[in-house]
C-alpha cells in the first residue's frame, strides 16, 4: 500500500512505520506513555525543518529523486487506551508541550498525520518527546548526589516540604578547571619533588614528570571523548567509565577508584601530620629516641598515634555535614595557589639576592645543623677557644682538644656553604644528574674536597632514610599529577558538560604540568644538591626545603601546604564514600548493598565508616613513601581502563560510539593505556601484580553472580570480533588428521510435554567431550512457526537447563517443521557456522521399532542415517542409552570394549581414549 501523495516535495528522509505489538518491543511495557494510544496502522514522520507548514496536514505524495524512503518496524496501538494530547505533564522539572503534534491547527480524527513522539531525528525540538523522556529515565539507574552543595541543601529542608530542583549552572572555570586543580597538586609538590629533583636529577626528574603528565593527559583526552558521546550521565567518571565498559568491568575499575580515593587520603593525612610534626611543632612528639636508628621508628609512631587522632576528627567533620568542607574549600585552594605563587617569587629573587641558609659540611659530608651551635670545629668565648658541639660530637670528650676524635672528622675540614645559591648561581650544572643512594648513606657534595678515610657513621650526618631508584621515584611522584577526575565528577552540576569537561580538564592539566617541570628546573637551578637530597630540612635547621626557596618566609609554604593538605583529605573522605554509595545502589556487587544506605539527607553513613576503617590501613603503614605507590596502582589501574574503553568502541566500531571531540584517536588512547601499564610495572610490579589481581577478582565476582545490569559495554564487542576472526580462520581450510576431534550435534527426541525423552545422551556427549570442541544439541518441534513460536521458546530453554545439569559446554538449536524428517534434516544441513560446525551426529536407537505400528519411527531413524551419509558426517548411534552411565558414577576397573567390525578410519578407537579423559572412567 503507498502513502497518499502529495504536491510538495521534501529533501529528508521519511519513515514507514508498519504495525507491530508493543508488547514485542524490548524495554517498553504496557504502561509507556502514548505509544499505544493511537488508532492509525501507519505513521510517517520526517524533519521538521523540512515540512512546509502549510502542508503539513495534507497527505503526502510519493517521494521524488530528492527525497529517500525507508522502512522500520515501529509502534502501533496494542490496546484501546487514549491519552488527551492536550494535557500538560511535568517531567524532571520539564513542561510538556500542550499537544504531541507537530501542527496540530489541522488535525481531524482519522486523518494521517506527524506523530512527534517519533520523531528520533529531530535535533531542535522545543519540548522534550515523551519517547526520549522514558528512554532517559531508563538509562539514569543511580542519580549519584553531585557533591557538598546538594547534600547542604537537603540539611536546611524542612520534613515534608519539597525543594525545586535547580538548574546547573556550573561553568568550565568554577566547575572543572579550580576543582580539577585543587586535587591535582597536593602534598608531593610541597613534600617530596624538592627529593625527588635532588635524588633523579633535573633530566631524569623532568622525564617522570613529563612521563606522569602525558599519562594524565592522554587518560583526559579519552575522558573527553566518552563525555561528548551523548549526554554525560549525573554519576561522574564512575558511570562514565562503567557505562562504557559494562558491569564487571565497571565495578572492578569503580572500587580500584574508590581504593584509590581512599588511600589518597590517608596520604594526606599522613603529609598533614609530617608537617605538624616536623616543621611547625617538633615538640609535640610524642615518641623520642636517642639512638639514631630508632629514631625512625619513634617518628612512625607519632604518625600513628596522631594520623588516626586526625582520621577520626576528618570523619566526625564529614559525618556532621559535609557543608562545613564545602565552606573551605575555596580556602583551601586559596593556601595552594598562594603557595605556588611564593615559590616563584623566592626564585625570582635568588637571583639578585637569595635566602640565606647556610648548610655545613664535614668534607665533603652534609651535617645536620639541628644540635650544632656553629659551623665549626672550635668557638671563641671570652678570647678563649673551646671546642664546640661539633667536637663533642665526633670526639670522646667535648672538653679537651687533646681527645680521640673520628679519624675523618681529623682529616677533614668543616666548611659552610650556601644552602640557596640562586638563580644565577650555574648550580643546575651539578644538578643535572641522578644521585641514587642506598639506606644509611651519607648525603655527600661531589664537587667539595674530602680526605679518602672512611670514618665511623655519625648521627650528626645527613643519613638517607629510604633507598632510592627510579622506579621508586615514579610511584611516589603520580599521586601528585591524580585528581583530573574532580571536574567529570561534577558533572550532574555543570551547565554544559560537554564542553565544559575537555576543556576545564585538559587546561588544568596543561597548567599543573607547566608548574610542575617549571618547578623541577627552578629547584636545580636554584638549590644546593646536598639540600635537595636532604628529605627532612635537617641541612637547613629543619625547615622544609621547597620552603627556604620561598618569599617572603618559609612560613608561607609551611602553613599554606599544611591547610591545602588537610583540605584535599577531607575531599576524599568525602568523595569515597559517594563514589562507594554509588557502585553499592548499582546493585552489581551483592555483598556491598549495605553501603548504599544513606541517612535521610543523602550521607552515606555506613560507607563512611569503612572508607575511615581503610583509611587507617594506611596510616598505620605510617609512611608517605610507602602509601603513594599503593594509591597509584589503584589510579593507574582506572586510568587504564578509561583508555581502554575508548579505544575498544573506536576499534569495534559500535555503533553508539561518536564522540565529538576533534582531537581525540584511538592511538591516543592506545598510547595512554601502554603508558599507564608500564608505570604500574615501573613503580612497582608486586604492587601492579596486587592490584590486577584484585580487579580480576571483583570482575569474576560480578560475573560469577551474574550481574542484572545490562549497560552496552566494549567487551561484548570484543568478543564478538575475536569470534568472528576465530571463525574466519577456521574457514581457511579443513583441519589436519591429527587434530581432527568429534564437533557433535545430538539430536534429542522430545515428549508431548517438551521434556527429553532420553538425557543420558547428553551425559554420553559431556563424557566424550569433557568440556572440549563444539557440542550442538538439537531439536525439533513438528508444528507451524508462527503458531509454535511459545513452545519452542519453551522447549530451547528445557534443553538449556538439562544442559547446565549435565555439564555439557555448548550451544541449543530448536527448530520447528513441518514433518520431523524435514527438521532433522535442516539441522544436519545448517546447524553451526563457518568452520565451527559438527562433523558427528549423535542419536538414539529408535527403541521397539519392531512392535511399533506406527512405521514413521524407523521411517525417520532410516532417514536420518541416509542425510548424514550424504553429508558426509560420522554418525554415533546410541543404543541402550538409558544403562549409559551418569557423570556422578566412577568406574576404577573395567574395559571399554571395542568391536572394530567395520573400517571406519580409526574412529572407534579415538572414541573410547576420549571417554577415558572423563573422571567416569
Amino acid at each position: 500500500m503507498h502513502p497518499p501523495e502529495t504536491t510538495t516535495k521534501m529533501a529528508s528522509v521519511r519513515f514507514m512505520v508498519t504495525p507491530t505489538k508493543i508488547d514485542d518491543i524490548p524495554g517498553l511495557s504496557d504502561t509507556s506513555p502514548d505509544l499505544s494510544s493511537r488508532s492509525s496502522s501507519r505513521v510517517r514522520f520526517s524533519s521538521r525543518e523540512s515540512v512546509p507548514e502549510t502542508s503539513r496536514s495534507e497527505p503526502m505524495s510519493e517521494m521524488s529523486g530528492a527525497t529517500t524512503s525507508l522502512a522500520t518496524v515501529a509502534l502501533d496501538p496494542a490496546s484501546d487506551r487514549t491519552s488527551n494530547p492536550q494535557d500538560v505533564t511535568e517531567d524532571d522539572g520539564h513542561k510538556k508541550a500542550r499537544n504531541a503534534y507537530l501542527n496540530n491547527s489541522n488535525y481531524e480524527e482519522g486523518n494521517e498525520y506527524f506523530d512527534k513522539n517519533l520523531a528520533l531525528f529531530e535535533e531542535e525540538m522545543d519540548t522534550r518527546p515523551k519517547v526520549s523522556s522514558l528512554l532517559n529515565r531508563m538509562a539514569n539507574y543511580t542519580n549519584l548526589t553531585q557533591g557538598a552543595k546538594e547534600h547542604e541543601e537537603a540539611e536546611n529542608i524542612t520534613e515534608g516540604k519539597k525543594k525545586p530542583t535547580k538548574t546547573p549552572q556550573m561553568g568550565t572555570f568554577m566547575g572543572v578547571y579550580l576543582p580539577c586543580l585543587q586535587n591535582i597538586f597536593g602534598v608531593i609538590l610541597f613534600l617530596r619533588l624538592t627529593w625527588v629533583v635532588g635524588t633523579a636529577g633535573v633530566l631524569q626528574a623532568f622525564a617522570i614528570v613529563l612521563i606522569c603528565c602525558c599519562c594524565t593527559m592522554l587518560t583526559a583526552i579519552s575522558m573527553s571523548a566518552i563525555a561528548t558521546n551523548g549526554v554525560v550521565p549525573a554519576g561522574g567518571s564512575y558511570f562514565m567509565i562503567s557505562r562504557a565498559l559494562g558491569p564487571e568491568f565497571g565495578g572492578a575499575v569503580g572500587l580500584c577508584f574508590y581504593l584509590g580515593t581512599t588511600f589518597a587520603a590517608a596520604m594526606y593525612i599522613l603529609g598533614a601530620i609530617e608537617i605538624f610534626l616536623v616543621y611547625i611543632v617538633p615538640r609535640a612528639a610524642i615518641f623520642h629516641s636517642d639512638d639514631a636508628l630508632k629514631e625512625s621508628a619513634a617518628m612512625l609512631n607519632n604518625m600513628r598515634v596522631y594520623g588516626t587522632a586526625f582520621l577520626v576528627l576528618m570523619v566526625l567533620v564529614v559525618f556532621i555535614g559535609v557543608r562545613y568542607v564545602n565552606k573551605f574549600a575555596s580556602l583551601f585552594l586559596a593556601c595552594v595557589i598562594v603557595s605556588i605563587l611564593a615559590i616563584y617569587a623566592g626564585a625570582i629573587k635568588s637571583s639578585f639576592a637569595p635566602p640565606h641558609f647556610p648548610v655545613c659540611m664535614l668534607g665533603n659530608r652534609t651535617l645536620s645543623s639541628r644540635h650544632i651551635d656553629v659551623c665549626s670545629k672550635t668557638k671563641e668565648i671570652n678570647n678563649m677557644t673551646v671546642p664546640s658541639k661539633l667536637w663533642g660530637f665526633f670526639c670522646n670528650s667535648s672538653q679537651f682538644f687533646n681527645a680521640t676524635c673520628d679519624e675523618y672528622f681529623v682529616h677533614n675540614n668543616v666548611t659552610s656553604i650556601q644552602g640557596i645559591p640562586g638563580l644565577a648561581s650555574g648550580i643546575i650544572t651539578e644538578n643535572l644528574w641522578s644521585n641514587y643512594l642506598p639506606k644509611g648513606e651519607i648525603i655527600e657534595k661531589p664537587s667539595a674536597k674530602s680526605s679518602d678515610v672512611l670514618g665511623n657513621l655519625n648521627h650528626e650526618y645527613v643519613l638517607v632514610d629510604i633507598t632510592t631508584s627510579f622506579t621508586l621515584l615514579v610511584g611516589i611522584f603520580f599521586p601528585s599529577v591524580t585528581g583530573i577526575m574532580a571536574g567529570s565528577n561534577r558533572s550532574g552540576d555543570l551547565k554544559d558538560a560537554q564542553k565544559s569537561i575537555p576543556i576545564g580538564t585538559i587546561l588544568a592539566i596543561l597548567t599543573t604540568s607547566f608548574v610542575y617541570l617549571s618547578n623541577v628546573v627552578l629547584f636545580g637551578a636554584c638549590i644546593e644538591g646536598v639540600v635537595l637530597r636532604d628529605k627532612f630540612g635537617d641541612a637547613v635547621k629543619g625547615n622544609l626545603v621547597v620552603g627556604t626557596l620561598s618569599w617572603p618566609s618559609p612560613w608561607v609554604i609551611v602553613i599554606g601546604s599544611f591547610f591545602s593538605t588537610c583540605g584535599a583529605g577531607l575531599q576524599s573522605l568525602t568523595g569515597a564514600p559517594r563514589l562507594l554509595q554509588a557502585i553499592a545502589k548499582d546493585n552489581i556487587i551483592p555483598f556491598l548493598r549495605v553501603f548504599g544506605h544513606s541517612k535521610a539527607n543523602g550521607e552515606p553513613t555506613w560507607a563512611l565508616l569503612l572508607t575511615a576503617a581503610i583509611a587507617e590501613l594506611g596510616i598505620l603503614i605510617a609512611s608517605l613513601d610507602l602509601v603513594a605507590p599503593i594509591l597509584s596502582m589503584f589510579f593507574l589501574m582506572c586510568y587504564l581502563f578509561v583508555n581502554l574503553a575508548c579505544a575498544l568502541q573506536t576499534l569495534l566500531r559500535t555503533p553508539n560510539w561518536r564522540p565529538r571531540f576533534r582531537y581525540y584517536h584511538w592511538a591516543l588512547s592506545f598510547m595512554g593505556m601502554s603508558i599507564c601499564l608500564a608505570l604500574m610495572f615501573i613503580s612497582s610490579w608486586y604492587y601492579a601484580i596486587v592490584a590486577m589481581v584484585i580487579a580480576g577478582m571483583i570482575y569474576k565476582y560480578i560475573e560469577y553472580q551474574g550481574a542484572e545490569k545490562e549497560w552496552g559495554d566494549g567487551i561484548r564487542g570484543l568478543s564478538l570480533s575475536a569470534a568472528r576472526f576465530a571463525l574466519l580462520r577456521l574457514e581457511e581450510g579443513p583441519p589436519h588428521t591429527k587434530n581432527w576431534r568429534p564437533q557433535l550435534l545430538v539430536l534429542l527426541k522430545l515428549d508431548e510435554d517438551l521434556h527429553v525423552k532420553h538425557p543420558r545422551l547428553l551425559t554420553f556427549a559431556s563424557q566424550l567431550k569433557a568440556g572440549k570442541g563444539l557440542t550442538i544439541v538439537g531439536s525439533v518441534i513438528v508444528g507451524n512457526f508462527l503458531e509454535n513460536y511459545g513452545e519452542a521458546l519453551a522447549a530451547e530453554q528445557t534443553i538449556k537447563h538439562l544442559m547446565e545439569a549435565e555439564k555439557v559446554k555448548g550451544f541449543s538449536q530448536l527448530v520447528v517443521a513441518a514433518k520431523l524428517r524435514e527438521g532433522i534434516s535442516h539441522l544436519i544441513q545448517s546447524c553451526g557456522l563457518g568452520g565451527m560446525k559438527h562433523n558427528t551426529v549423535v542419536m538414539g536407537w529408535p527403541n521397539g521399532w519392531r512392535q511399533s505400528e506406527d512405521a514413521r519411527a524407523w521411517k525417520t531413524f532410516i532417514g536420518t542415517v541416509r542425510v548424514t551419509t550424504a553429508a558426509h558426517l560420522a554418525l554415533l548411534v546410541a543404543k541402550n542409552v538409558s544403562f549409559f552411565p551418569s557423570n556422578v558414577e566412577q568406574f576404577s576397573e573395567g574395559n571399554i570394549d571395542v568391536w572394530w567390525i567395520v573400517h571406519d578410519g580409526g574412529m572407534l578407537m579415538l572414541l573410547p581414549f576420549l571417554l577415558k579423559q572423563h573422571k567416569v572412567f
